[in-house]
């Protein structure tokens, strides 16, 4: 089973900034990180996406990010990114990243695509 590891949470003030991260500690040829998504549970609301980031590094943007959020990503280690600046109290919430990513089945010899989530990173903005 494939284990992604989630940080980077915690208790700012508004107007400023985190860097959440979530690593997969697998290497290749065995894991090939694809898509990458973030998205983000307020209390009271339903999960909303946040930004999502192609294989090619094309991101797109909730509107209520873009500007302020920014989503990247070290294929050597594994590991993607959101930094977000400029927080409000609107942006508490837990942070999840969703990882499209191959995993080398050895028995078929075959890579298989596997849907990966976080477990989700507290973050929590005072005004």
């Amino acid at each position: 089973q494939v284990q992604v590891v989630e940080s980077g949470g915690g208790l700012v003030q508004a107007g400023g900034s985190l860097t959440l991260s979530c690593a997969v500690p697998e290497s290749r040829p065995r894991f090939i990180l694809n898509g990458v998504d973030w998205y983000r549970q307020s209390p009271g609301k339903e999960r909303e996406l946040v930004s999502a980031m192609s294989n090619s590094h094309t991101t797109r943007y909730a509107d209520f990010g873009r500007g302020r959020f920014t989503a990247s990503r070290d294929n050597a280690k594994n590991t993607v990114y959101l930094r977000l600046d400029d927080l409000g109290p609107e942006d508490t919430g837990v942070y999840y990243c969703h990882i499209q990513a191959e995993l080398f089945d050895v028995p078929s010899g075959r890579y298989r695509l596997h849907q990966l989530w976080g477990a989700g990173t507290l973050v929590t903005v005072s005004s």
